[in-house]
């Protein structure tokens, strides 16, 4: 197998592999396309609404939409065929916008041939735009700084060999109270040279997963705030030798909050309650902005101080009713997990799954096992 050295390298590699070598998602090596939960009834619906030249070269790792965000300025990093993008559109409606960016010109090509029948679909003719680009250089590809309001990316920022600059472009390119919301894998671990240099190891996302202790510290470094997680799953690597060269390394798809916001404490101390309104639709009953902390319609919850800011000044702050109070422990029992944290709670449910049912979640599983 030839090894993906530098920047050029790794692009032309990953271009190869999802422009040429994939002809559809049943040719992945992984599960990290077909082992996630399910998405929820809206964005079901809007998946049944795209054209299925889009749908069948959908090569993602998770469901990283949020509901709430019509009118919303959006932008999709690695787009692919578009399928997040004609969700996305169908969900900002005719007074949103959504962008797509993608360095593959079959995908890009397949993205936008269907935009037409589309339309017809929705009814409206959708604010749907792709453009031609990497990700690490999205100015350069006419994204704006300050211009959108979410950013969400499906299983691709692994691909990308210079990960800092991604974000950097992100918390340019997002207005202030923005989001990236997005799903991607990572390691328990940092990745050894022969993991990261094989070009079907990085086609399939698993070269370029990033150890989750290193993200983490990278995006607050950049200026977001502490990371959320939404939702967690382990990853099979059904081909056994790919298996040979991961060796004990563990892999899981993630999906992140990462908001940009006017505060970026992970205080330790509280003082906040927050109420969900209950107006997001799908989300009437509540409403979980992380696996930490829950909301239910009504009641008031205590938060952190990092919670209580991205409840108030981010793109929901319409959705909620935050508070300062005088208790100064309020909020401590509604930090987020931190990557060590999830890492072992991951590992003990692994385990669990494994001496009951024979390992679903172990390396080589079958497809959609997990």
């Amino acid at each position: 197998m030839s090894q993906p050295g530098n920047s050029d390298d790794i692009h032309s590699s990953v271009k190869d592999y999802y422009g040429k070598v994939l002809t559809s998602s049943n040719d992945l090596k992984t599960s990290a396309c077909s082992g996630v939960a399910a998405p929820h009834p809206i964005i079901r619906k809007a998946i049944a609404g795209v054209p299925d030249a889009v749908n069948s070269k959908f090569y993602g790792c998770g469901n990283p939409i949020p509901l709430g965000i019509k009118g919303k300025d959006l932008l999709d990093l690695g787009s692919g065929s578009g399928r997040d993008c004609y969700v996305a559109s169908a969900l900002v409606g005719p007074e949103g916008s959504v962008t797509g960016i993608d360095m593959t010109d079959e995908q890009l090509q397949v993205a936008r041939d269907s935009i037409g029948e589309f339309e017809k679909t929705l009814g409206y003719a959708p604010k749907l735009r792709f453009v031609t680009g990497y990700i690490e250089e999205l100015q350069k590809a006419g994204v704006e700084p300050s211009t959108i309001d979410v950013c969400i990316s499906n299983c691709v920022i692994n691909l990308c060999p210079n990960k800092k600059l991604v974000f950097e472009g992100v918390h340019r390119a997002l207005r202030t109270g923005g989001e990236l919301y997005f799903s991607d894998m990572y390691a328990d671990a940092r990745l050894p040279e022969s993991v990261r240099k094989n070009d079907v190891l990085v086609g399939e996302g698993i070269g370029g997963a990033l150890y989750v202790k290193d993200f983490e510290q990278m995006t607050q470094d950049i200026g977001f705030a502490y990371p959320r997680v939404l939702a967690i799953s382990p990853i099979a690597v059904k081909d056994k030798e790919l298996q040979a060269l991961v060796g004990d390394t563990r892999y899981y798809s993630i999906t992140y909050r990462l908001f940009k916001t006017d505060e970026h404490e992970k205080a330790k101390e509280g003082g906040f309650t927050a109420t969900y309104l209950g107006t997001i639709e799908g989300h009437e009953d509540k409403y979980e902005l992380d696996i930490d902390n829950v909301f239910v319609k009504g009641v008031s919850k205590p938060v952190s101080r990092s919670t209580a800011a991205i409840l108030s000044s981010s793109w929901l702050s319409g959705f909620f009713a935050v508070d300062e109070t005088s208790n100064s422990n309020s909020g401590s029992a509604a930090l987020p997990s931190s990557a060590e944290t999830l890492m072992n709670q991951l590992r003990r449910l692994e385990q669990q799954n494994s001496s009951a049912s024979g390992g679903c979640c172990s390396a080589g599983a079958k497809k959609g096992c997990c």
